[in-house]
């Protein structure tokens, strides 16, 4: 059955239609909420949150066909709210394991990772939350303004603002060891 179908009969309270809606998005949603939120258990319950005041919210939603869109909409509130209620609770990270290629130096692709990282956890909810829909999620910066409930002007700038925040977090180290070279070579 088409996606409309599925929200139509959630619509009217079908408990299994409900569920193949999100359930092949559980996984995605719950990567995105801890790209935003940066804690693995938080991340869990806002996914919950969520998906309860989607099912909750169902009834409303305009147009089926922008489900998913709306969805990443409550996901995305939801986690700015967490995040307000939190703001002085320490953020641990979880690193992931780490897939190298043969070729690859793997203490390099450690310190890419971290210094990425460090410039992720500078950011603010509402910048981090804009990088993850645009690289993570891939959406167009469109449906980012929609999902996040702004104009579109805004959501580029806050995604250029976001890179440029990153950029000096990451460019100090680069701009160090450059110097470094350049004092070695002279």
């Amino acid at each position: 059955m088409d996606q409309r179908g599925l929200v139509e009969r959630a619509r009217r309270g079908d408990h299994d239609a409900f569920a193949a809606l999100v359930g092949a998005s559980v996984a995605r949603l719950d990567a995105t909420a801890w790209l935003i939120v940066r804690d693995r258990e938080l991340a869990h319950d806002v996914v919950q949150d969520a998906l309860m005041r989607a099912w909750r919210d169902l009834p409303g939603l305009r147009d089926p066909g922008r489900f998913d869109a709306w969805l990443h909409r409550l996901l995305v509130n939801t986690c700015l709210m967490a995040i307000r209620h939190r703001r002085r609770r320490p953020i641990e990270v979880e690193l992931e394991p780490i897939v190298l290629t043969a070729d690859a130096d793997p203490a390099g692709v450690i310190a890419d990772r971290d210094e990425l990282d460090r410039a992720f956890a500078h950011l603010d909810p509402d910048h981090r939350a804009v990088v993850v829909l645009r690289y993570f999620v891939g959406m167009p910066m469109a449906d980012i303004a929609s999902v996040m409930g702004i104009p579109i002007g805004t959501a580029k700038s806050r995604l250029n603002r976001a890179l440029a925040s990153m950029r000096v977090v990451v460019a100090p180290a680069d701009t160090e060891s450059e110097r470094s070279i350049e004092g070695h070579v002279a």
